[in-house]
């Protein structure tokens, strides 16, 4: 679950106390993670795939309450955001409201005496590597009211020392602000990260492989992706054509200079992965299948038809990762077409798959299916891009085919449910799976249909909105689940 998903007055569920009471609930309830997309700053559709940094916070998601706490907000500055549906997130609306509140945090903050904001120097200083770029990003998109950093004028785009500089002091007060506003960030997170911890819940965190073009990192290190003088890219990424699309898709993100980063030795990527290790215990890779091979496609093309399979950087990569930072705790998002190059990239460093049990009923020998699996594979009832379990088994095809039986039929036999339990169903089929790891959605903990679904791929509007109805998850939901948890020994 998201935390955006979490119930609270503000618009959105954040770090502050809903938060906490999660990390409860799944403690109660003998679970031992928690998965979240990205935490990084989502673009205006709430998509935390298509995020503005890879390495700031999204400010979204810091607790108002917790900055009334300091005494950087008043009661009535915190009180709750009217007209809103509370099961459902309003992003422009939301980040608006909260901005204006992080704005006053911000101005009480910087009236304080200096030794008082010490704290906020010494952040600055231990992350300058990515912050100063990201708070002079923000600032200069700002004062561009929101343009694409390829639209800026030449010397910004291009980042010229002296006009980047001249600019540095004149938005020295934005530039503060969004240092201020991260420093809030990283503060409420290593205090809920201290809190799960101390309740054996783990954080598992998302690294999408592919970053969005309108973001800080392509600006900051344009060498390293395949782009033209004028900021634009010159190749993107996609998928090859297959039986679902006949022309393909377009993603539409930069695609990487392998070259560059190999000559670099992966530093880039080496600080993302060290910074997000910060944030979270394991982590997922997004497309973990692009690192062997991926689909480009010229940039002019309007559809994905004559695009061609590139070679990724492969065991490089990881290789330089284990190198720099040890083990790395990685999950491998290797659903798609797998080809046995993948696999073995991903077998070499022993990074476990995922298996998804919607995807389990649709014939004998199913990659899927619990009587395949490996150990080393993460299990899950559904994934974010799917529909919720109840809702999938509502789609589900019902009606026997040439004498072969339904993808209906077959659930309910291998799971020996009923249709008005299936959503607990699946989820002790994959308790009782020989996967040394099982996750749950909490919308099939719920049992909700999908109406509760997260995101439906393909699709920019009306994604990502989904919340946790408050009172929700009682303690009854939690003693359930840890009864099936303790049944088949993964407390």
């Amino acid at each position: 679950m998201h935390p955006t998903s979490l119930p609270g007055p503000h618009g959105c569920g954040d770090l502050g106390d809903q938060a906490y009471r999660f990390a409860d609930f799944l403690a109660d309830a003998h679970q031992h993670a928690w998965q979240m997309l990205p935490i990084n700053p989502a673009d205006q559709h709430g998509c935390p795939y298509s995020a503005f940094s890879s390495f700031a916070g999204d400010p979204i998601l810091i607790s108002l309450h917790k900055l009334h706490e300091q005494g950087l907000l008043t009661r009535a500055d915190i009180a709750s955001l009217k007209n809103t549906n509370p099961t459902k997130v309003d992003f422009p609306t939301t980040r608006k409201f909260r901005e204006a509140r992080l704005r006053l945090a911000f101005d009480r903050f910087m009236a304080k005496p200096p030794r008082s904001r010490a704290a906020l120097d010494r952040f600055r200083e231990k992350n300058k590597d990515w912050l100063d770029d990201w708070t002079l990003f923000c600032a200069l998109r700002k004062s561009h009211r929101g343009k694409s950093w390829w639209n800026w004028e030449p010397a910004l785009r291009q980042r010229r020392k002296r006009d980047l500089d001249l600019a540095r002091t004149k938005l020295s007060n934005e530039i503060t602000f969004n240092a201020f506003v991260q420093f809030q960030f990283d503060k409420q997170w290593a205090e809920l990260k201290r809190y799960c911890g101390s309740k054996g819940v783990g954080l598992i965190g998302d690294i999408p492989i592919f970053v969005a073009h309108d973001s800080c990192d392509v600006w900051a290190r344009p060498e390293l992706f395949c782009l033209k003088s004028n900021g634009l890219s010159t190749v993107v990424s996609g998928a090859a054509p297959d039986a679902f699309s006949k022309t393909g898709q377009i993603w539409n993100h930069p695609l990487y200079n392998w070259r560059k980063h190999k000559a670099d030795g992966y530093d880039w990527w080496v600080s993302r992965f060290s910074h997000c290790l910060t944030q979270f215990d394991a982590v997922r890779i997004d497309h973990f299948l692009g690192f062997s091979r991926y689909w480009e496609v010229p940039a002019n093309h309007k559809t994905a038809l004559r695009g061609k399979w590139r070679k990724g950087p492969g065991a490089d990569l990881f290789v330089a990762l284990k190198r720099k930072l040890g083990n790395v705790p990685i999950i491998a998002e290797d659903l798609g077409l797998l080809t046995p190059q993948a696999e073995a990239l991903r077998d070499k460093f022993a990074f476990p798959g995922m298996r998804v049990l919607q995807c389990a009923f649709g014939k004998d020998d199913s990659y899927h299916a619990p009587h395949n699996y490996p150990t080393r594979c993460v299990v899950y009832t559904g994934t974010h891009d799917n529909d919720t379990a109840r809702g999938w088994f509502t789609k589900a095809d019902r009606k026997s085919r040439n004498g072969q039986l339904s993808e209906r039929q077959r659930a309910l036999l291998y799971t020996a449910g009923s249709p008005r339990t299936i959503h607990w169903d699946m989820i002790r089929l994959a308790l009782s799976s020989v996967a040394d790891t099982a996750i749950f959605p909490v919308q099939d903990i719920l049992g909700l249909g999908n109406e509760a679904k997260m995101n439906l791929p393909g699709t920019l509007k009306g994604n990502w909105q989904w919340r946790v109805k408050p009172g929700q998850l009682t303690r009854t939901l939690a003693k359930r689940l840890g009864k099936e948890t303790k049944l088949f020994g993964r407390d």
